[in-house]
C-alpha cells in the first residue's frame, strides 16, 4: 500500500504546539510500523518558509498557488486569522475541492479560512475557543460546535492544541488499527485521548468567567456534585438566581440547557474512568449520578456511539 500524503498549509503566525501535534504522530506510527504509512510536506504563501507564532521557522517544499496531490491537505493557523490575506490559499482549495481527490481539513484557527472559502457552509466544524463568537458573527451558515475536532463527513477540523494530536490518533486508528494508534498514543505518553464528541473544556470556562459569574458558580456546583446529581432548581438555588434564568444564561452562552450540560460533564468522567482506572462499568455508573446500568448504558451509547464495555476497548 502506497503512504499516504498529507499537505500541511502553513498561514504565518500559525501554532507551533498544534504542528507538533500534528505531524508527529504520523512519524511515530512510521516508525513503530517500521513501514512509511505517511508522508508529509509543508507549503506556505511565498513557498520557501513559515513562521510559527512562537518564531520558529519550517522550511517548506509548496506556494498556496501550486499544492501538490495528496491523500489529506490540513490548513494549520494560529495569532490573529481575521487579518491574514489567505487569498491565494482560498483559491488553491476551492480548486483542490473541484477536484474531489483531495480530502481538505483545517487545524486550530484553519477553520476561518475554510469558512472564507465557503466550504464549510452547512457542515459541523470546530475551531479554538477564542474564535467562537467572532467566527459565529462571520460565518453564521456554518454549525460551529464546541468539539475538540469533527472528523465525519467531507471536511475535518480540529481546535487546536493537543486536540491535534486526538484527531490525528483517531485517522491512524481509521487506516492501521486500533493497535497502532495506541501504541503511537504510549509512544507520546499521552494517555487520555479524547473522542470528537469532547467539548472545549478551556472554551466553556473561559466564556462562562468573562461573561456571567452565575454560570461559572452553576458549573461548579454541578462539577462537584456529579455522583450525586443535583435537581435544576436546588442548582439555581445556590446559585442565587431563579431556574429560568439559569435556563437562559446556558441556553445562550452554552447553546445546551442545564440538564444536557450537567448530563455531558458526568458522561465525561465516566469516559476518564472507563479508560484510565480498572473500575467495574457498574462502579463507574454509580461514581456519575447512574443508579441504573442500564440507563447508564443508553446515555453513554448516544454521547458516545458505543457502549460502556466496548470502550475499554477503544481509545477514543
Amino acid at each position: 500500500m502506497a503512504p499516504q500524503h498529507f499537505i500541511f498549509a502553513l498561514v504565518e503566525d500559525f501554532t507551533h504546539l498544534a504542528f507538533a501535534c500534528a505531524v508527529d504522530p504520523l512519524r511515530i506510527a512510521n516508525l513503530i510500523s517500521g513501514r512509511e504509512l505517511y508522508r508529509w510536506s509543508y507549503a506556505s504563501r511565498d513557498g520557501r518558509t513559515a513562521t510559527s507564532s512562537d518564531g520558529t521557522v519550517i522550511m517548506v517544499q509548496h506556494p498556496f498557488d501550486a499544492l501538490p496531490p495528496g491523500e489529506r491537505l490540513f490548513v494549520l493557523s494560529g495569532l490573529n486569522m481575521q487579518q491574514k490575506d489567505c487569498r491565494a490559499l482560498i483559491a488553491a482549495l476551492r480548486k483542490m475541492d473541484r477536484g474531489g481527490r483531495t480530502r481538505i481539513g483545517a487545524l486550530c484557527s484553519g477553520a476561518w479560512v475554510l469558512a472564507k472559502a465557503g466550504l464549510l457552509n452547512g457542515r459541523a466544524a470546530a475551531i479554538h475557543w477564542e474564535y467562537h463568537d467572532s467566527f459565529r458573527s462571520e460565518f453564521p451558515d456554518v454549525d460551529l460546535v464546541p468539539n475538540v475536532f469533527v472528523a465525519e463527513g467531507r471536511f475535518i477540523t480540529a481546535s487546536g492544541g493537543t486536540a491535534t494530536a486526538d484527531l490525528m490518533l483517531n485517522l491512524i486508528e481509521r487506516d492501521h488499527g486500533y493497535d497502532l494508534a495506541v501504541a503511537v498514543s504510549d509512544q507520546m505518553v499521552y494517555n487520555a485521548v479524547r473522542s470528537a464528541s469532547s467539548a472545549q473544556k478551556v472554551s466553556l470556562q473561559a466564556r462562562a468567567g468573562i461573561r456571567n459569574a452565575h454560570l461559572v458558580r452553576a458549573i461548579g456546583i454541578m462539577r462537584a456534585n456529579l455522583d450525586a446529581p443535583l435537581p435544576q432548581a436546588e442548582i439555581a438555588r445556590q446559585t442565587g438566581i431563579s431556574a429560568r434564568q439559569l435556563e437562559r444564561l446556558f441556553g445562550k452562552l452554552l447553546n445546551k440547557t442545564p440538564k444536557r450540560y450537567y448530563l455531558d460533564l458526568r458522561l465525561e468522567k465516566a469516559r476518564y474512568l472507563l479508560l484510565q482506572t480498572e473500575m467495574s462499568v457498574t462502579d463507574v455508573a454509580l461514581s456519575c449520578g447512574f443508579d441504573d446500568p442500564g440507563s447508564f448504558s443508553r446515555a453513554y451509547r448516544a454521547a458516545f456511539g458505543i457502549p460502556p464495555r466496548t470502550q475499554r476497548g477503544r481509545i477514543g
